[in-house]
């Protein structure tokens, strides 16, 4: 190997690249694939992934059945999971297609099968055995959450997802799942959500997954997961150009139903609720108009500047009903604003809360899963923005700051527990190009909040 590195094809500071050799000595193999992982002092679990996963999708496209990887020298017990469980996700995550609604899907004769991970290091079994289950998992959830974004409007409706909650709970004696009809949500006096969904075909759902993991008595980690199955802006429409991606504006609800799935596979022992709020929004004669008022749950009414606003109307019934749970903690997630992507691209998710605690807390997991988010405020300063003439408030609050008003939006309906918000509209899906798809986060992200949270760590 050491002659092969010394002719220089090999520019092993640059991350990712490969170069595959059937001089294989003394070893029991057909070829082997030297990795680069970039510069040794900037090595860590994200270039890391970043190689596995060039690796993985050229053994994939080389005929490769059954590969052995080997890790780094240096893996001690600092790192072998880190590592192991980057490698485990980014080599599922390499191999991921969506190719359900194609009339012939594209396949590959002899597909990679088997990834083995050999130890040089016998003391390390068990956090390789954590890592492998924990990395299949979060990755099951991964692909899970971006089969269901992936899907077309047509297929993947409010009822579809509903179908989808209960396919995860079968045979899983620790989950339960509900499903509140419109009328059950009329009686709840969820006028905000039953107000987008007027001008759909399609009827709402309240999705509610129930995992119980942990004794009765100890409070459930509740996310809330925004589920607008498709959002044409109703009669604010939107543009026509880059519509078709606005399938994605259930990621929110998706990465809720990939995490339960994640979180039941690992049997964690933490009770943790699933809610997801889902409708269409569509222009129609009987959809909201701009200078509607609405009443939500919580009794306080909201003037309908803007209908493409809406998945905080839809959020907002949901932030109240999760009152009922007595939560620790409530988590959002939702494809809220443009203004997120032009604030953080797709690089990191906008963070907001009422809770420093729970905010550094999805930091730490964030850098952790390199799955990043990026805190931005809700002072009060910005409360102002969302003042109604007509209403207790506004479901806007002008060009400026729009992210942080969209939160300072939904502020107003969690005084009651502690909260954090996902604004997840740069990093849930790549937009455009030969590329273009959903990204399955932040499922990676909430895992390893769960995981600490849950003592797994």
């Amino acid at each position: 190997m050491k002659k092969l590195l010394k002719k220089g094809d090999l520019k092993t500071g640059q991350t990712g690249q490969t170069l595959l050799s059937y001089d294989t000595g003394s070893l029991k193999a057909e070829r082997i694939l030297l990795l680069a992982c970039g510069n040794k002092k900037e090595f860590n679990s994200n270039t890391f992934a970043k190689a596995v996963g060039s690796a993985t999708k050229q053994l994939h496209e080389s005929n490769t059945i059954d590969a052995t990887f080997v890790l780094p020298e240096s893996t001690d017990d600092n790192n072998a999971y880190d590592l192991v469980r980057s490698l485990v996700n980014a080599a599922e995550n390499s191999l991921y297609r969506f190719d359900e609604c194609k009339s012939e899907a594209s396949t590959n004769k002899r597909p990679l099968k088997k990834i083995t991970l050999l130890m040089t290091d016998g003391k390390l079994k068990s956090r390789f055995e954590k890592a492998v289950a924990h990395g299949k998992a979060i990755a099951s959830g991964q692909s899970l959450a971006k089969d269901l974004a992936n899907l077309p409007g047509n297929i993947c409706t409010p009822t579809y997802l509903a179908e989808q909650a209960h396919d995860i709970k079968r045979g899983i004696r620790k989950m339960k799942v509900s499903v509140l009809e419109e009328k059950d949500m009329k009686k709840l006096g969820m006028g905000a959500l039953l107000s987008v969904s007027r001008g759909s075909r399609q009827p709402a759902k309240l999705i509610i997954m129930e995992y119980k993991g942990a004794s009765a008595k100890t409070k459930p980690v509740v996310l809330v997961g925004k589920g607008l199955t498709f959002d044409a802006g109703g009669i604010s429409i939107k543009p026509s150009a880059n519509m078709d991606e606005m399938k994605y504006d259930m990621c929110g609800g998706a990465s809720v139903l990939g995490t339960l799935q994640a979180c039941a596979e690992l049997d964690l022992p933490i009770n943790v609720v699933g809610i997801v709020p889902s409708s269409e929004n569509l222009p129609d004669g009987d959809a909201n108009k701009p200078g509607d008022i609405v009443t939500s749950m919580s009794g306080q009414t909201i003037e309908v500047l803007n209908t493409d606003a809406e998945g905080r109307l839809i959020l907002c019934d949901a932030l109240t009903y999760c009152d009922k749970y007595d939560p620790a903690v409530v988590i959002d997630i939702a494809t809220l604003t443009g203004a997120c992507i032009i604030a953080l691209g797709s690089q990191a998710s906008g963070l907001m809360s009422n809770n420093d605690a729970l905010a550094d807390d999805l930091t730490q997991a964030g850098q952790e899963s390199n799955d990043r988010v990026w805190r931005l405020p809700i002072w009060d300063d910005y409360q102002q923005q969302l003042d109604s003439n007509f209403a207790d408030m506004a479901n806007i609050g002008g060009r400026a700051a729009g992210s942080i008003t969209a939160a300072c939006f939904l502020s107003r309906f969690t005084k009651k527990y502690q909260w954090a918000h996902l604004d997840i509209a740069g990093s849930a899906w790549i937009s455009g190009g030969k590329d273009k798809g959903a990204t399955g986060r932040p499922v990676s992200l909430l895992m390893q909040y769960l995981l600490k949270r849950a003592k797994q760590l």
